[in-house]
């Protein structure tokens, strides 16, 4: 698979319940490769692992998977720590079977690049601050989708 990175989540450790005393690492990102196709990506493993191949890619960058594990994803659950995604599966890469090398192919890095800035959602899902002002009351409660660029940053 090769894709761009549009998200990246931070590395976290969790007790491993099959080795007690010992922890099992994890981050995930999303990538691209057309303008509506998505996926996101889950590698779990030992803290070495893990740590350095979050390292060695960053949000922007073009990037090759090599041998993941493609599975259904449980949408409910996934979607409540992932980003939603088109897809009904989900990439899982493993320390033993899996890579993820960045691409180095211009072409596709011009081609790849011009998809990291498209919206992941509907344009017709979305609010404009003005409605929300205007319609606060009737949204409360509601899980909205706003689309907005920064000005400025102080």
């Amino acid at each position: 698979v090769i894709g761009v990175v549009i998200g990246k989540t931070d590395v976290r450790g969790f007790p491993d319940r099959k080795n007690i005393g010992s922890e099992r690492y994890t981050f995930g990102f999303t990538i691209r490769d057309s303008p509506n196709c998505f996926i996101n990506v889950a590698s779990w493993g030992k803290e070495h692992y893990i740590r350095s191949l979050s390292e060695s890619f960053r949000v922007g960058d073009c990037v090759i998977i090599e041998n993941p594990l493609v599975q259904s994803k449980e949408a409910e659950r996934e979607e409540k720590f992932n980003p939603a995604t088109p897809s009904g599966y989900k990439l899982l890469l493993s320390e033993n079977h899996s890579m993820v090398k960045t691409s180095s192919c211009y072409e596709m890095d011009i081609k790849l690049l011009s998809l990291l800035h498209l919206p992941v959602k509907d344009p017709q899902d979305y609010y404009s601050l003005g409605d929300i002002v205007a319609n606060g009351q009737s949204l409360d409660g509601r899980i909205l989708n706003i689309l907005a660029a920064v000005m400025s940053v102080s």
